[in-house]
C-alpha cells in the first residue's frame, strides 16, 4: 500500500476515533488436542495499535524540510514563498488561519496583512485586559495551507488534504494546551465538519484530545458591518486566554 493511501486510511480511522483495530487469527487446520487451548488463543481477536502518521521525533524543522519546494497540488503555482508558522515552538496556545494572503506570500510569514495587525491586537490588547503577560511572539500561528490561493479563494479539499498533513504534524510536535481556529475553513479541517463558525464557535471541541476553539477570522471582522461578530471573538479569545493561561 502506498505511503500517501496509508496515511488517508490512518486519518479516517483517527477521526473516527479509533486508536486501534482487531485481527483474527486462523487456528492451524489439523491442531493436535494438547494445542487446543493454544488455538483457541490464537483465534482470538488480537490488537492492532494504530501506528502514527508522524515520523518519530519529529520536528518543526523536520517538517519544513519535508516540505522542502513543494510541488504537490496546485497552489504551488502562483505563490512567491511557502508561509510555514511563526512564533513560539513551545507555545501553549496555537492560531490556526486558512491560508496566506499577498502580504505573507511576499514575507513568507503567516498574519502580516491587514488581518494580521488585527490578529496581534486581539491577542495582545485582550491579554493586557485580562492580566494575562503575553504578546504575540509567545504563541504559534500557522494556516491549513502554507501557499497562497489564487486571488485569495478559498482552498479545495484536494489542496488542504494535502496540505493538512503538515499542519496535523506540526500540532502534533507543538502539542499546545490548546488550538484557536479562526474561521470556517480552519475549523472545517481541524474538525471534519460542514458546520459554520456560528454554529461552532462558543464552546469547546477537540482535535486529537487537544481543546479547540473556534472564532470568527480577522478578515471577517474587518468588515464594518460586522459589529456583533468582533464582540463575540473577542469573548471566544478571552476563553481561549483565560483557560490556556490562569
Amino acid at each position: 500500500m502506498e505511503r500517501e493511501e496509508l496515511r488517508r486510511r490512518l486519518e479516517f480511522y483517527r477521526d473516527l476515533g479509533l486508536t486501534t483495530l482487531y485481527r483474527k487469527e486462523k487456528a492451524v487446520a489439523g491442531a493436535a488436542p494438547a494445542k487446543a487451548v493454544d488455538a483457541l488463543v490464537e483465534a482470538a481477536p488480537a490488537p492492532i495499535v494504530l501506528p502514527t502518521i508522524e515520523p518519530e521525533g519529529d520536528t518543526l524543522a523536520q517538517i519544513r524540510e519535508d516540505i522542502g519546494d513543494c510541488k504537490r497540488c496546485r497552489l504551488h503555482e502562483g505563490r512567491h514563498k511557502i508561509v510555514f508558522g511563526s512564533g513560539n515552538e513551545r507555545a501553549r496556545l496555537v492560531f490556526v488561519g486558512e491560508g496566506p494572503g499577498a502580504d505573507e506570500d511576499e514575507q513568507g510569514l503567516p498574519f502580516v496583512g491587514r488581518a494580521g495587525q488585527l490578529l496581534t491586537q486581539m491577542i495582545e490588547g485582550t491579554a493586557k485586559k485580562e492580566g494575562i503577560p503575553l504578546l504575540r511572539p509567545d504563541v504559534y500561528i500557522c494556516n491549513v495551507v502554507k501557499c497562497r490561493p489564487p486571488e485569495n479563494r478559498t482552498p479545495l479539499p484536494d489542496e488542504m488534504e494535502i496540505c493538512g498533513q503538515f499542519l496535523y504534524r506540526q500540532l502534533q510536535v507543538i502539542q499546545p494546551k490548546a488550538i484557536c481556529a479562526l474561521g470556517s475553513t480552519a475549523a472545517k479541517a481541524l474538525l471534519s465538519t460542514k458546520d459554520g463558525v456560528t454554529k461552532l464557535r462558543g464552546r469547546w471541541h477537540k482535535w486529537r484530545d487537544i481543546p479547540l476553539m473556534v472564532t470568527y477570522h480577522p478578515s471577517y471582522l474587518l468588515r464594518p458591518y460586522n459589529q456583533n461578530a468582533k464582540r463575540e471573538a473577542w469573548e471566544d479569545l478571552k476563553t481561549v486566554l483565560h483557560y490556556v493561561y490562569d
